[in-house]
């Protein structure tokens, strides 16, 4: 240290006869510590931060590709379960953000869910009865260790327990052919229904039409959407209107709409009102925007929603009957929203 000293001093002062000593002697003569400290102009705390969890997530994704491929060679079914979850986990966190967004949107805006666009419209009515399908299930969850056997329970029961999401495409054909041969046995009843009220019509023609409209269908014919116009003044009070149909009827027409017929008939009249009210929305915003924007599995969704089994149908054929089906809804006065289903159900 003494002679480090004496060598900076002569090299300052000039002191004559005292030569600078070399650099390599002076970097000898440091403590051996001293080469492991950094330079301070290297030294950025937030830097290093960065690079070492740029580097931890590539880790972590080059392990997650390594486990991903090794399941997919050697447990090739788990490994499809388990893709399916992934997928269907990420596909509801990304929906969970945009209807935050839509939401958010909508109280920003002060605007209410008649006036949002199709999809955003059907993008909020989609969520909303997944969550009412995935609450039980996260109810059951609560109790300790309960997770487990829920987790049983959803693997052995997918189509009660699991929304659409963790569905394989496997499944959800399988399902929606289920739950749409569910419906079609509750489609005899509503026009066995309608025909036995079809003798309480008081004009005539109006009666005869009425039941060559309901043998067609018996048929299996389909009617045009100008015979089903005709009839519309037959739903708007006696003996179709809403208000006029036994408890048994709204029941059935419950039923056709995946609406639990097991609630009293206060509540059974005024949750079917709430949805044909908010089909009628769907179907106004999706005149608007046009049957021609939406993409191929928009509009099998949207057939399926409104009674028509489009999982084997091709586009186009979903398209023409969409479009027949907006022909006949748009048509209608809101006055009348209350009665239209029955009489649109005749189509199917």
């Amino acid at each position: 240290m003494a002679l480090r000293l004496c060598c900076r001093s002569s090299a300052r002062w000039g002191l004559p006869g005292v030569p600078p000593p070399a650099r390599s002697h002076c970097r000898a003569l440091q403590p051996p510590w001293a080469a492991l400290r950094l330079p301070a102009h290297h030294f950025s705390a937030k830097a290093n931060s960065k690079t070492f969890l740029s580097a931890l997530v590539s880790k972590v994704k080059y392990m997650n590709e390594r486990y991903e491929r090794y399941l997919g060679r050697t447990f090739p079914r788990f490994y499809q379960l388990y893709s399916t979850f992934l997928k269907g986990f990420r596909i509801f966190y990304s929906e969970v953000k945009e209807i935050r967004r839509i939401k958010k949107n909508m109280s920003h805006k002060n605007i209410q869910f008649h006036q949002l666009p199709y999809r955003e419209m059907e993008r909020l009515r989609q969520f909303r009865r997944d969550l009412i399908k995935a609450i039980p299930v996260g109810i059951l969850s609560l109790p300790p260790f309960a997770n487990y056997l829920v987790l049983v329970l959803m693997y052995l029961f997918p189509r009660q327990l699991l929304i659409r999401h963790f569905w394989t495409p496997k499944q959800e054909a399988e399902f929606l052919d289920t739950y749409h041969n569910m419906r079609r046995e509750a489609y005899p009843e509503v026009v066995d229904g309608l025909m036995h009220l079809s003798h309480s019509v008081a004009d005539p023609l109006l009666q005869k039409q009425m039941l060559h409209l309901c043998k067609k269908v018996q048929e299996g014919f389909h009617p045009d959407v100008s015979e089903l116009k005709a009839l519309r003044t037959l739903f708007v009070g006696y003996p179709f209107g809403m208000r006029r149909l036994k408890v048994q009827q709204v029941k059935v027409l419950s039923h056709v709409l995946f609406l639990t017929p097991r609630l009293p008939s206060v509540f059974l009249r005024y949750r079917l009102q709430r949805h044909l009210l908010e089909l009628y929305h769907l179907d106004r915003a999706m005149l608007k925007l046009g049957v021609s924007e939406l993409s191929d599995e928009e509009v099998q969704v949207a057939c399926y929603t409104r009674g028509l089994n489009s999982v084997h149908l091709r586009p186009s054929a979903c398209r023409l009957w969409l479009a027949q089906w907006l022909a006949l809804s748009c048509s209608l006065q809101g006055d009348k929203l209350l009665q239209k289903y029955q009489r649109k159900y005749l189509y199917h």
